[in-house]
């Protein structure tokens, strides 16, 4: 991979980004490495001067290992010697200039994106097995779990951002490339667009799920407007779009998509008996549920208008992860899969026995009850849950251990307790990423939004031992749910990524413990 420094910037020009540009080399000098972080600079590279915590100390190091230009929007005394630059946005810019040096891969595959405040990742993994099915060891993935990037072990693994950052991203979608991968599956954050992590780039499908308020506050999105607008984005910036027409403010969702796709581009779904507001917009999927247990589920999914049926996806499908919400987020996956060529005859075995790790993982503990472990993190997934865990279990105790994360999602907190009073017997407070605020004041904070006395409330900071509390404290009466980390193995604290057993973990060694006690 290069780029040369005459098309970065005619590139930047070209996006009406470059403000100035200092050049001390010749136009057509090939820079053969990119970078943001100083440590990752090696021979005549980019970089970028970018984030609040940017110090130019760090353009002084990059300088040393041999970056020959910098990107920034101010100059730098320390990057004297190198070309510099100068641009509108440097997130923006680093966007731009990360696509070309990567060679632009999403030209080079079938790009399928999600947004929604819920849902993104389950129906990530449903599109995923269905296109296995279909292409095996062809398809990518980038979700908040994992990264899959090619068929062997050692192309997958675990997420530290939903989207990445741009140079990231497009440094993995290359290398899904250069490995085969043919289609990607990816989950967009409202954060990609407020960063400028996927400026620029355009899906083959866009998705969007929900919307409810959630990531509004310091550090994040600065009100639900900002949120939405934000969300909206994904579907601005694709080819072909589907929309849950469910979801709060369609109008305004359904009015961005027309902005740039045709409205034979766009297709909405919906469950069986949902009348839309808007009488001249037609449905073209209903999807009704036909059986459900507590392992598995069956659904109908019925193409409506002509250019459904076109798809070929209807049909009846089986669920290994029960929660009539995720009938929903099934309906979406192979909507996105039939986009992407692949009919029922592979989306059938495709979807059925697709599980996603931290995700409605249930276990029986015999005298404790049954646990189930959910990323559930937001008040929309909360509520579908416990709602979901009430309905199923109507004669049971609902036990629920639970923390909010710090120095984000702050409108979670009493978002949380209001779903505790609606449905909790007892609620286990606890430590959930508490990042440079103290655990304890959380749980304080979601305990005083309370206003159901009915509601017991324990804290206790140590997130495994409120686990063990939880189920030592329940009978075969009694449902723990376990919620918001999934399958996250680590706690933010203060900084650092301190390791964490994992919730479904701490549940089996309970379990164990149980064992061998008997």
């Amino acid at each position: 991979m290069a780029l040369s420094l005459n098309a970065c910037i005619l590139l930047l020009k070209e996006h009406h980004l470059l403000k100035s540009s200092a050049v001390q080399n010749d136009l057509n000098t090939d820079m053969t490495g990119i970078a943001y972080d100083s440590r990752k600079v090696s021979g005549p590279s980019l970089f970028f001067c970018k984030g609040e915590k940017f110090r130019p100390i760090y353009l002084s190091m990059a300088k040393d290992n041999g970056a020959i230009t910098y990107v920034a929007e101010k100059p730098y005394v320390e990057g004297n010697g190198m070309n510099a630059l100068i641009v509108v946005n440097v997130t923006k810019a680093m966007a731009i200039l990360a696509a070309a040096f990567y060679d632009y891969p999403q030209d080079d595959m079938t790009v399928i994106a999600y947004t929604g405040t819920k849902g993104k990742t389950t129906s990530a993994y449903f599109t995923y097995g269905i296109l296995n099915q279909a292409h095996p060891k062809h398809v990518a993935l980038l979700s908040t779990i994992e990264r899959i990037v090619g068929p062997n072990a050692d192309q997958r693994f675990p997420s530290t951002l939903t989207t990445p950052e741009s140079l990231d991203l497009f440094h993995e979608m290359r290398e899904a490339v250069d490995n085969g991968m043919t289609h990607l599956v990816m989950e967009v954050s409202s954060q990609a667009y407020l960063r400028n992590r996927v400026f620029g780039l355009t899906y083959d499908v866009g998705f969007f799920l929900n919307i409810t308020p959630d990531h509004i506050g310091r550090n994040e999105h600065p009100s639900f407007a900002n949120y939405l607008h934000n969300k909206m984005q994904v579907l601005v910036n694709a080819r072909k779009v589907v929309i849950n027409a469910e979801t709060e403010h369609f109008a305004e969702v359904y009015a961005a998509a027309t902005t740039t796709t045709y409205p034979e581009s766009i297709y909405l779904f919906a469950s069986a008996g949902f009348k839309p507001a808007q009488a001249d917009l037609d449905i073209d999927f209903r999807y009704e549920s036909l059986s459900s247990d507590t392992s598995r589920s069956q659904f109908k999914l019925v193409p409506v208008t002509d250019k459904a049926a076109a798809l070929n996806v209807g049909g009846q499908y089986k669920l290994a992860l029960i929660g009539d919400f995720n009938e929903s987020n099934a309906t979406a996956a192979i909507i996105g899969a039939g986009l992407a060529g692949v009919d029922a005859s592979k989306a059938v075995p495709g979807i059925e026995n697709v599980k996603i790790p931290g995700r409605m993982e249930h276990v029986e503990l015999p005298g404790h009850g049954t646990v189930y472990v959910d990323f559930a993190h937001n008040y929309g997934s909360l509520k579908a849950l416990l709602h979901f865990l009430r309905a199923e279990y109507p004669k049971h105790k609902l036990n629920v251990v639970i923390g909010a994360p710090g120095d984000k999602g702050i409108s979670r907190r009493p978002d949380f307790a209001k779903v505790l009073d609606e449905y909790a017997d007892t609620a286990y407070l606890t430590t959930d990423d508490p990042g440079y605020e103290d655990p304890a004041a959380i749980c304080a904070e979601i305990q005083a939004a309370m206003k159901n006395p009915a509601v017991k409330v324990e804290t206790i900071l140590d997130r495994e031992t409120a686990i063990q509390a939880a189920l030592a404290a329940a009978d075969d009466t009694t449902v723990t749910a376990v919620v918001a980390k999934g399958e996250e193995r680590r706690q933010l604290v203060r900084g650092l990524r301190q390791p964490y057993v994992g919730d479904m973990p701490a549940v089996q060694h309970y379990a164990e413990q149980l064992k061998a006690g008997e």
